[in-house]
Formats: structure tokens, C-alpha cells, sequence
């Protein structure tokens, strides 16, 4: 990971409300960052975790990584919850992995406006983190297979890429700055 602080997209439109999506494999701090940057922004965050199927939750908890099959229920959730918030005029900050460009696409499929909050990590700090984690499904097993199929947004997608190993707070002021600037 290099020491760049953050990467502004292009084209970001100021005017409807924010729908933000932040993404990362598990343990870059989505929940976190997404609960401070939906309060910074008067925005609501949608827990995309809490969308799984409980099918996907009990694959997950044993230790199997989802298919792209199994995905596709839980990113259309997330995506009509993105939709049904904007549309009532309320910005929403959304957390979801959306590792590979194809669920990103899906995701843009419901609001092409979307903007995706990359937090970027290395496999070591992310395992370290999900190993740390009380209560939650996902276990440590699994962070390398996010790891091997995850696509870091391209130069081409609306998105920006924050160094996940910062202080939230940072993260928070740093995502808050660019998207207002842009």
C-alpha cells in the first residue's frame, strides 16, 4: 500500500443526495467508517451484513466463501434499500464489500451515481482484525478468499481509495473533504 492519503473520483454530482457505498474485504473497517461518515454527512447507514440471507450467513460462519450466485440476492438488498432511501431524499452510506467490479456494477444497476469508499488493507491487518472481532459471523478463514477475488476499483470508476490502517476519524474527514470538493 503506498502512503497516498486518498483518490477523489471524477464527475461526482453534488446536487441529489449522497449514495455511498463503502467497500473493502472484511476487517478494513466498513462498519466503522460507514457509521461515522453517514453521521458526519446527516446520512443513514445501511449495515449490509445485516441484509445476508441467513443461507449466506451460515455458509460464511462455517467457514465457506459465498459464490457469485449467492451474492447476487444480497446486493440487489442493498441496492433497493440504497434506492428507497435517495428517493425519499435522504442520503445513505452503505456497507458491503462489493469486491469484484461485477458487484459494483450490479450496485450501480439500481443508482449509476453511487460513489465507492475503497478501504484498502493488507491481508495481515485485515485477519488480524476479523480474528479480534466478538460476535460477528465472518471468521479469520475467510479473509484470504476475499483477498483472491478482490478487483480494487479501477481509474475509471467512480471511487476513492483511503488507506483502511488510519484512524477512523481521519478516514471520516478525509472521505468528507473529497466528496464535497468534487
Amino acid at each position: 500500500m503506498d502512503d497516498k492519503a486518498a483518490q477523489a473520483p471524477s464527475g461526482v454530482s453534488g446536487s441529489a443526495p449522497p449514495a455511498i457505498v463503502v467497500m473493502g474485504v472484511a476487517g478494513c473497517g466498513k462498519s466503522a467508517v460507514g457509521t461515522a461518515l453517514a453521521e458526519a454527512l446527516g446520512a443513514i447507514f445501511i449495515e449490509g451484513d445485516k441484509l445476508h440471507p441467513p443461507e449466506n450467513v451460515a455458509r460464511m460462519a462455517s467457514g465457506e466463501p459465498l459464490t457469485d450466485q449467492l451474492r447476487e440476492g444480497w446486493l440487489d438488498a442493498i441496492g433497493e434499500r440504497i434506492v428507497a432511501s435517495v428517493g425519499q431524499g435522504q442520503g445513505v452510506v452503505a456497507a458491503c464489500s462489493a469486491l469484484k467490479r461485477s458487484y459494483r456494477e450490479r450496485l450501480r444497476g439500481f443508482r449509476r451515481d453511487i460513489v465507492f469508499l475503497y478501504l484498502e488493507i493488507d491481508p495481515a491487518t485485515a485477519s488480524e482484525r476479523v480474528a479480534g472481532r466478538k460476535g460477528h459471523f465472518m471468521p479469520a478463514s475467510l479473509v484470504d478468499s476475499q483477498f483472491a477475488i478482490l478487483e480494487p476499483p479501477g481509474m475509471d470508476e467512480q471511487a476513492l481509495t483511503l488507506d483502511a490502517t488510519r484512524p477512523v476519524a481521519e478516514l471520516v474527514t478525509d472521505a468528507t473533504r473529497l466528496l464535497r470538493r468534487s
